[in-house]
């Protein structure tokens, strides 16, 4: 069983740690130190549920519901455009500086809002998550264990994103630098939505 953890979470950090919007998200609001907690565990929770849901078949009915996903992927590319345009504004008007206190303070209802749509309206994390991990747990002895080292791994992961980007912060007491970084989220946002509307 132990074993069988370790390959879920293995497995979960492998399909997590690339670069995405939901990453680019949480590394924002980990340097600026704005609502960590409530985005990590947001992000966290998603993908527990998500895992569980694909280890309890609820992938066979995303495949036989082809439409379900190609809303989800619509609506994703309207949310990341729109994402990317705020990145590209915020660049635009000259970055933002990290004080002692920590960056802007925005409601805690935007920051969670976001990392729900992030998460929810990525038709991949259903492919990944969902069909993938529970597939691969399917295909082991013991897929409920699997499932807990998978979700172990994405709150590792975003944890460790989180809160560790405050190492960083340093770097980004310089407005200079939050201009580059939204800069490459808008652009990361673009290219994601642009993959989405291509299928």
């Amino acid at each position: 069983m132990l074993t069988t953890a370790l390959t879920g979470f293995a497995a979960g950090l492998t399909l997590i740690v690339a670069i995405g919007s939901q990453n680019a998200f949480v590394l924002r609001c980990g340097l600026a130190r704005h609502h960590v907690g409530p985005v990590v565990l947001v992000c966290a929770l998603s993908d527990a549920v998500l895992i569980s849901a694909g280890v309890a078949g609820i992938g066979t009915i995303v495949t036989r519901a082809p439409v379900v996903l190609d809303v989800v992927r619509w609506a994703g590319v309207v949310f990341l455009s729109a994402y990317a345009l705020l990145s590209f504004r915020r660049a635009w008007q000259g970055g933002e500086k990290l004080s002692a206190a920590g960056g802007p303070v925005g409601s805690a209802a935007a920051a969670v809002s976001t990392a729900v749509a992030l998460t929810w309206l990525n038709p991949h994390v259903y492919l990944d998550t969902v069909l993938l991990l529970g597939s691969l747990a399917n295909g082991t002895g013991h897929p409920w264990w699997f499932a807990v080292g998978a979700a172990l791994g994405s709150v590792v992961w975003f944890t460790a994103l989180g809160y560790g980007a405050r190492l960083a912060s340093p770097l980004f007491a310089r407005p200079r630098a939050w201009q580059v970084l939204d800069v490459l989220i808008g652009i990361t946002m673009v290219l994601i939505a642009v993959k989405l509307a291509r299928g």
